[in-house]
C-alpha cells in the first residue's frame, strides 16, 4: 500500500467531479488532504463542504484562489479588497487555514506598480484575514503570466514580500510548475523556510512539448521537472505539510476520472518513494 499520508488533491485537478463525488473518491483511495477551489464549493455552500471533507476523514488544506490586486482604476482595486475579504469569509466557513493568493497583474501598469499594490493590497486586509484565522498565501507564477495573472514569478520576490510584511498571517505557496526553472530554487526553499513563510508545496510535471501553458500539465514524473530533486530540497528545509497535486489538464479532464484518479496515486505513490 502506497503511503498517501502527506497526498493532497485540488479540486480543480478532477475538475469534471462535483466536490462529492471527489471527496468520496480521494477518500476511497488513501488521500488525506483536499485543498478546495472556489467554483467546487458552490453547490453545497463553504459550511457544508467543509462539513463533508472533514466527515470523510479528509483535512481542508487551503481555499482557491483569491488575490488579483493590481489594477489601473481605484474602483477596481477596492473591488478586489471586498471580494477578497469575501473569500476568506468563505476559508474560514470551509474550516480551510489558508487563502492561497494568485496575485495578479496589471498590463497597463509597470510591474513594480502591479508589487506595490500586491503589497498593499495584502497589508490592506491582513488583519481581516488574522481575524478569521485564514493565512493569506502568495503564490509566485511562472513569469509567462506576468502579463495579466501575476507580477510575482519568483520565490525570491514572494519571500521579500512576506518578509516585509512580517505577519504569521502572511505565506508563501512553492508551485514546482511554476519554479522549477530558477535557479536560485533551492536557496530561497530554505530562506522560506528559515523565516516560517514555506506554507504549502504543489506539485505536477512539465510536458515535453508543452500543448497549452495553462492546460497541460503533467502528472508527476511525466515531464522534465527534476521533482525528486526539489522534493528533497523542500524535506530538508524541514517543510512537513501536504504534497498537493494540482493538474490543469484538458486532456485529463476528458478521461474517465475514475481512470485518472489511478494515475494520480499511481504517478504520486512513485513520486513519494523516489
Amino acid at each position: 500500500m502506497a503511503d498517501l499520508s502527506k497526498m493532497c488533491i485540488h479540486t480543480i485537478t478532477t475538475k469534471p467531479w462535483k466536490l462529492t463525488q471527489a471527496v468520496e473518491h480521494y477518500a476511497e483511495s488513501g488521500v488525506r488532504g483536499v485543498s478546495v477551489w472556489q467554483d467546487s464549493a458552490q453547490e453545497l455552500g463553504p459550511l457544508k463542504s467543509g462539513d463533508l471533507i472533514r466527515e470523510n476523514n479528509l483535512e481542508v488544506v487551503s481555499y482557491v484562489r483569491g488575490g488579483f490586486f493590481p489594477h489601473s482604476s481605484k474602483a477596481k482595486r477596492d473591488k478586489a479588497i471586498h471580494d477578497n475579504k469575501k473569500m476568506i469569509d468563505e476559508a474560514a466557513e470551509l474550516g480551510a487555514p489558508m487563502l492561497v493568493l494568485v496575485c495578479g497583474a496589471e498590463p497597463n501598469l509597470d510591474l513594480e506598480e502591479s508589487r506595490k499594490q500586491i503589497q498593499g493590497g495584502i497589508e490592506a486586509i491582513v488583519h481581516y484575514a488574522a481575524k478569521n484565522k485564514v493565512q493569506l498565501t502568495i503564490e509566485p507564477l511562472h513569469p509567462m503570466y506576468a502579463d495579466t495573472r501575476s507580477a510575482i514569478n519568483t520565490l525570491r520576490q514572494a519571500n521579500v514580500m512576506a518578509e516585509a510584511i512580517a505577519s504569521k498571517w502572511v505565506g508563501v505557496a512553492v508551485d514546482v510548475y511554476h519554479l522549477w526553472w530558477d535557479p536560485d530554487l533551492e536557496e530561497e526553499i530554505y530562506r522560506c523556510q528559515e523565516h516560517g513563510n514555506f506554507s504549502a508545496f504543489h506539485i505536477c510535471d512539465w510536458n515535453v512539448p508543452t500543448t497549452d501553458l495553462l492546460l497541460d500539465r503533467g502528472l508527476m514524473g511525466e515531464g522534465c521537472i527534476k521533482l525528486d530533486q526539489i522534493k528533497k530540497w523542500v524535506i530538508k528545509s524541514g517543510f512537513e505539510g501536504f504534497h498537493e497535486v494540482e493538474i490543469f489538464s484538458e486532456k485529463f479532464w476528458k478521461q474517465d476520472q475514475k481512470e485518472f484518479m489511478d494515475k494520480i496515486v499511481k504517478s504520486f505513490s512513485d513520486y513519494w518513494k523516489s
